[in-house]
């Protein structure tokens, strides 16, 4: 009897558990009764991933609140070491989070078991120093961005392949423009503008703010401006209505806010300009094609312990793809409620509307059209 596939499969954030998910489903199609297990999310476990440790609660960032969070990181650590040693699997699967994968593949590979790396740690950005532990302890890369296999090749590592960006697949909007507009009761005739950002509360807490001055400042330039903000988790509405509450204290008039789940996509395509996190979100943005402005704010502590590691031009994804700043980047002090107002009111103008919208068409067909099936659903 031919022997059951069995897989341990490791993932730390929302965006890696949707990819993880994805990963899983296709390889059920080709090898049925296969076993899973490890690190997973909620869509990890809908398809069918045992959990030895939730994932769920591994999506932190911030040196000092990775420090606080480390006994849990060295409980999972233990768990999925133990877990690896009993059940013997074929292979593990690491899917992006690196400062926890790599370490745990370093000790899987020491143990004898074949490891795989799916969506490179982004070492042709920062941290280029692991590509010593990625040559040593990784079996095999898998890669989704056009550039990072002759990236890894010119830096001598051939166990490496591009099978394309899952997200070209993965992101399109579910409704029309039209009809996300007349769901919520948006104008016809007026700009509507989405702001994103990010799922995690300490980018709630640093990044939307600054996002709400903004807005209190583009609706007093346009009459019938209007916002949505769309969450990806319906748990963070709770953390933006106490930002938005706080951001009026202080005298601001934020305009009315709607605020929607689960529709990302749908907003962001029927929306005029997005503000937008850096992250994955400006990939997502830039496939969709809506004009953005790419911002991040974090702790004066984190940014000056991490930006001497950058090593990149730009912060956006989407930038990057382009191989030029498509897209406006208001990052750390320049990120401020004035600059923002500034630059969606000049992405607003339909000349450069519809120049944004050309070369963001261009640099989403870099991508490729690779990926592992459709549903689409937001990143976090």
């Amino acid at each position: 009897m031919k022997k059951k596939l069995k897989l341990m499969v490791v993932a730390g954030e929302a965006s890696g558990d949707m990819h993880a998910a994805k990963l899983v489903k296709a390889i059920q199609e080709t090898a049925p009764g296969a076993e899973f297990f490890g690190s997973a999310g909620s869509r990890m476990r809908d398809a069918g991933v045992e959990a030895i440790v939730d994932a769920d609660g591994l999506s932190v960032i911030g040196i000092p609140e990775i420090a606080r969070a480390l006994p849990m990181f060295v409980r999972s650590f233990r768990l999925l070491k133990k877990a690896a040693a009993v059940r013997k699997p074929d292979a593990v699967i690491f899917v992006d989070f690196p400062d926890f994968n790599l370490k745990l593949a370093r000790t899987l590979k020491k143990m004898g078991i074949r490891v795989i790396y799916y969506i490179s740690p982004q070492l042709w950005a920062w941290r280029k120093y692991r590509l010593g532990t990625i040559r040593r302890y990784v079996d095999l890369m898998i890669v989704i961005l056009p550039f990072e296999k002759d990236w890894y090749g010119s830096h001598g590592l051939k166990n490496v392949i591009y099978v394309g960006s899952p997200l070209t697949k993965e992101i399109h909007p579910g409704v029309s423009r039209d009809e996300f507009r007349h769901k919520h009761g948006f104008l016809d005739d007026s700009d509507l503008i989405a702001l994103l950002p990010g799922s995690r509360h300490k980018e709630i807490v640093k990044i939307l703010p600054e996002m709400l001055k903004a807005a209190a400042l583009v609706a007093e330039h346009g009459k019938g401006v209007q916002f949505v903000i769309p969450l990806a988790q319906t748990r963070r509405e709770v953390e933006v209505n106490a930002a938005v509450e706080k951001t009026r204290r202080l005298g601001i008039k934020v305009p009315p806010l709607t605020i929607v789940s689960d529709e990302t996509f749908d907003a962001v395509n029927a929306a005029d300009a997005v503000a937008v996190a850096s992250g994955t979100a400006t990939l997502e943005t830039g496939i969709i094609g809506t004009p953005m402005v790419i911002v991040y704010k974090t702790s004066t502590l984190n940014y000056r312990l991490l930006r001497p590691l950058i090593d990149v031009e730009h912060f956006g994804l989407i930038n990057l793809i382009a191989g030029k700043r498509v897209a406006t980047e208001l990052i750390q002090d320049e990120f401020t409620g004035e600059t923002l107002a500034a630059e969606i009111l000049r992405i607003l103008e339909p000349e450069e509307n519809n120049r944004m919208r050309d070369e963001l068409r261009i640099a989403a067909d870099k991508l490729g059209h690779a990926g592992l099936g459709p549903n689409p659903q937001p990143l976090g």
